[in-house]
């Protein structure tokens, strides 16, 4: 982690490695946290919002907020090397879709639910209608 050891707080900056066949984190979104990669050696396939894109050194992915969905996967023959930067807000809602999974963050405790379990609360789907 780059950003820790350089004293940062609020922002996260890591060097990643991925060996060949391996993947970053599962296809996921975000809704409070933006996040970027910097490509620096290698070559891998970018998934953004269900298309695949072939990434290679000087390519740059940033995702506002909310995101689309994305990932990083290796599918060459060499390590794929990349710097990877986000936001640390306190609190994060990232969606798994391929997963059909929400991961909820509030500082340091993270959950899991399964989307099918979400509830909608508020607004309510059918707003109740004015009685004549």
């Amino acid at each position: 982690s780059l950003g820790d050891a350089a004293g940062l707080e609020r922002m996260g900056v890591h060097l990643i490695r991925l060996l060949p066949g391996k993947e970053s984190c599962v296809y996921h979104t975000h809704t409070n946290e933006e996040e970027w990669l910097f490509i620096l050696a290698g070559r891998g396939v970018a998934e953004i919002d269900g298309r695949e894109h072939g990434v290679g050194p000087g390519d740059f992915m940033g995702f506002s907020t909310p995101s689309v969905g994305h990932h990083l996967r290796n599918d060459g023959d060499e390590d794929l090397i990349y710097l990877v930067g986000g936001e640390r807000k306190e609190v994060e809602i990232a969606e798994f879709p391929h997963l059909g999974k929400i991961v909820i963050r509030s500082g340091e405790a993270a959950d899991m639910v399964d989307r099918e379990d979400v509830q909608r609360i508020w607004p309510p789907e059918d707003p109740p209608g004015e009685e004549v």
